[in-house]
């Protein structure tokens, strides 16, 4: 882990997507965090240890999604596939499809295996794996704030975690989409998907991943603005599917009030023609109950005290 002295950053931007507005004044304590996401390798010893089953890993319950046809209801988690052509880019189901038997183990269905990628993310977590595995390491999930604190590496408001160029002298800096998305994947960063977690650099505090490869999950529940009038929690709930009367929804989901969580970083998948959120301001809801193939996590350790608005 590395050690994150506390401090007052500008977080947020007010340049992109509507959600990262308003840029704000935020102070954060002092913290340890990972300094890569969660790993297979490290995953895997906590399934050992504890015998831990992921979400995606169960059949859903009926009684938590009312109304949902019975052969919806498998075990599985959303994988991306890509087409071979262009698509309408408001249609993510163009691209992603809840396929049956992945999970971290098998990322990209069934017939697939983690081998050889001891190294790489774990991915297909959803945010109750994440908050248990947390839990076990005698850790927690970071606030969206302490996450953008650290990966912004001391550059504040700088429009990436090593300053203000994307490929500075045409350098990939993370493992981003190159091409058009999502059927033209140029590979130039020499990925297609995950890649293993040391192999970009790290940012001025020493952490790897802040941007791309895969999404990672915060405490935070989702608002599709920042507030400025409140404090950002820090808690944690005991129950991971929500309980807070502040919490976010899924809006295509009203009738199971799925609460939504805030990732950061951006992924693999994030293009310029599509998601640019390859930066430390970019914020994304997930529904906690959702794993996909380009989702991870990592952990923090508190000095003291709670980040806050000021």
């Amino acid at each position: 882990m590395i050690r994150i002295s506390g401090g007052t950053f500008r977080m947020g931007s007010d340049r992109h997507y509507p959600e990262e507005a308003p840029v704000h004044r935020v102070t954060v304590d002092g913290f340890l965090i990972d300094r890569t996401p969660v790993t297979n390798r490290q995953f895997r010893d906590f399934v050992r240890a504890t015998g831990h089953v992921t979400f995606a890993e169960k059949r859903p319950d009926p009684k938590d999604y009312p109304g949902a046809p019975p052969h919806m209801l498998y075990a599985g988690s959303l994988v991306f596939s890509p087409p071979d052509h262009p698509v309408d880019l408001r249609d993510w189901s163009q691209w992603w499809i809840l396929l049956k038997g992945a999970d971290w183990r098998h990322p990209t269905g069934p017939k697939s295996n983690i081998h050889g990628l001891d190294n790489h993310p774990v991915v297909h977590v959803a945010y109750a794996d994440a908050l248990a595995y947390a839990r076990w390491a005698g850790k927690y999930l970071p606030t969206e704030a302490e996450w953008e604190f650290a990966a912004r590496g001391g550059l504040d408001q700088a429009e990436f975690a090593w300053g203000d160029e994307l490929t500075p002298d045409g350098r990939q800096m993370a493992n981003t989409w190159q091409g058009a998305f999502p059927f033209q994947n140029l590979a130039q960063d020499g990925f297609e998907r995950t890649s293993p977690v040391t192999a970009f650099p790290p940012n001025a505090y020493g952490l790897y991943d802040m941007i791309g490869n895969v999404w990672e999950w915060t405490s935070d529940f989702y608002a599709p603005k920042h507030p400025t009038d409140a404090p950002k929690a820090c808690c944690i709930p005991e129950n991971p599917r929500g309980g807070d009367e502040g919490q976010s929804y899924d809006p295509c989901q009203p009738q199971t009030r799925i609460p939504r969580r805030v990732l950061k970083g951006g992924s693999h998948l994030c293009a310029p023609n599509y998601c640019r959120r390859y930066r430390p301001a970019a914020r994304h809801p997930q529904p906690v109950d959702t794993s996909t193939s380009h989702v991870g996590f990592r952990c923090i350790i508190r000095e003291r005290g709670r980040s806050h608005d000021q």
